[in-house]
């Protein structure tokens, strides 16, 4: 794997802009560095298809899975001061949504900076000091005067979708990446990254990459996908929740730089045991390093996946992400590498006889 370019693939498609709902821009970068991967398709809610180059038709069907979409906003009303009332798109914790900066897209299409505001600590009575901020006292400002100016000089409409502004970053000595929508755009380029890996190889599967939209707000998009694909199995990659900054040393299940994390069970899903024991036995046997977790809240797109068709045997690959659902996220290249080499030693194993198995 080129580290340069792969660097490079993850950051544009980190900084692409698309939350859900909105991802032409994410899904157009993905179609761009994967266009020697297969053929491409793309569906109304704009789940993007790779079908891997040596596919035959007549093999089981893996679908690989990451989702396009980030968590954002968007624009609900236009007040007569010209900012802006807003709505989550995603789960964020609204404390920390304010003092950062957004690209809110306006009618011409143009993504503008705002500000996320809140009432300023110097107008605020002790009894708002001490209240938890609520949604309806956040607002976005573009540094319109008025209603009518936010509407005609900055072309601002309601309805339109708002994304953090943050650049990604990688720092050589520390390997480390800042930036934005490492959920999941890390599995989005680890997919591309899986399919360039095993170009080379004969395999006794056929490979569909699932790039599906709307997993924030419901896994919509894969349950289109897990319809049109129709998957013998499933692995999904997502870029998840690190814990190793708010959990006792003991209990850390997803730090970063220990690997990907294989979770055994969420709120939506038991993870298949006997497919997550192969995962798990393939990687110790490769010294592939992984962690276990168990997790009671949360959930990814192999929730839809799994209980499609018949029950799709399904596994999640997970690239741990500090502050996921934030502006910005941290994770380690090393983890990404490490996430992409345990998919493409299954894929390689894999074949109709192991599948029956799970």
């Amino acid at each position: 794997m080129d580290k340069k370019r792969t660097l490079e693939m993850i950051a544009d498609i980190s900084n692409a802009k698309g939350v859900s709902g909105f991802e032409d821009e994410a899904v157009n970068v993905i179609r761009a560095y994967s266009q020697d991967c297969g053929e491409q398709k793309e569906d109304s809610l704009r789940n993007f298809y790779i079908y891997r180059k040596g596919n035959n038709g007549k093999q089981p069907i893996v679908q690989l899975d990451a989702h396009s979409d980030e968590v954002g906003f968007m624009v609900q009303s236009i007040r007569p001061n010209g900012t802006m009332h807003i709505i989550q798109i995603g789960g964020w914790i609204t404390s920390n949504i304010p003092a950062h900066l957004v690209w809110i897209r306006n009618a011409e299409g143009k993504y503008i900076r705002g500000i996320v505001t809140s009432k300023p600590p110097h107008f605020m009575s002790e009894t708002e000091r001490k209240a938890p901020l609520e949604m309806n006292n956040i607002t976005v400002d573009v540094g319109a005067t008025s209603r009518r100016e936010a509407i005609e000089k900055f072309k601002i409409r309601v309805g339109e979708p708002i994304v953090p502004d943050a650049a990604f970053e990688y720092d050589e000595k520390k390997d480390i990446m800042i930036g934005k929508s490492f959920d999941c755009r890390l599995g989005c380029a680890a997919i591309i990254s899986t399919l360039q890996e095993l170009e080379s190889c004969n395999l006794n599967v056929d490979v569909v990459g699932a790039i599906s939209t709307q997993e924030e707000v419901g896994v919509r998009g894969a349950t289109v996908t897990a319809r049109t694909v129709k998957p013998d199995i499933a692995i999904v990659f997502e870029g998840c929740p690190a814990d190793d900054t708010c959990v006792e040393e003991y209990a850390v299940q997803t730090a970063i730089k220990k690997g990907p994390m294989l979770r055994h069970i969420d709120a939506k899903m038991i993870t298949n045991p006997r497919f997550q024991r192969y995962a798990l036995d393939m990687a110790e046997k490769l010294q592939i390093p992984v962690q276990d977790a168990v997790r009671l809240s949360g959930s990814t797109n192999g929730a839809a996946i799994h209980l499609s068709e018949h029950g799709i045997p399904t596994i999640v690959i997970g690239i741990p992400v500090r502050y996921a659902h934030t502006h910005y996220g941290i994770s380690s290249y090393e983890d990404y590498t490490n996430g992409v080499r345990l998919a493409c030693e299954i894929l390689k194993c894999l074949n109709k006889e192991t599948i029956a198995n799970f």
